[in-house]
């Protein structure tokens, strides 16, 4: 068996628009005009950024900038999980409230897990936000389990 070891080498193509003289090359023109132009493409994001949403056959703008995300964001998303789970909240997709005390439970438990975890880690906004959220919760848990 043998093996063709050939070198097939490689081809170059010139890009250059100009010619040696200085002169626009034909095919650049060509090429130039099958590109996007930039404005084209700025009109496109524009309208993605404005792109309207669908929710419950309502038509909203997205127009409401995130929040940064950051340690306190993130704990007051768990705590506004719990909440939600407390029945404090109406459900989006249905409109109604429910409880849902485990559910309730195992969010206060993972907060509980980051205070843990984080011990030493945190500045004292974050820590003193931690330790609030976590004893709101524990005696609102305390609360709605007696119910």
């Amino acid at each position: 068996m043998t093996e063709n070891n050939e070198d097939k080498g490689f081809a170059v193509k010139d890009k250059r628009m100009f010619t040696d003289k200085g002169d626009v090359k034909p095919e650049a023109v060509k090429e130039e005009k099958e590109k996007p132009s930039l404005e084209k493409e700025e009109v496109k994001l524009e309208a993605a950024e404005k792109e309207k949403q669908r929710v419950d056959g309502e038509v909203r703008e997205n127009t409401a900038p995130l929040p940064e995300i950051n340690f306190a964001t993130f704990l007051l998303s768990l705590h506004t999980s719990v909440l939600f789970h407390f029945g404090d909240f109406q459900d989006p997709a249905t409109g109604e409230t429910a409880r849902n005390l485990p559910a309730a439970k195992q969010t206060i438990d993972i907060l509980a897990t980051l205070q843990e975890k984080t011990i030493g880690n945190l500045d004292g906004n974050e820590q003193g936000l931690l330790d609030g959220i976590l004893y709101e919760l524990r005696m609102r848990y305390i609360k709605e389990s007696k119910k």
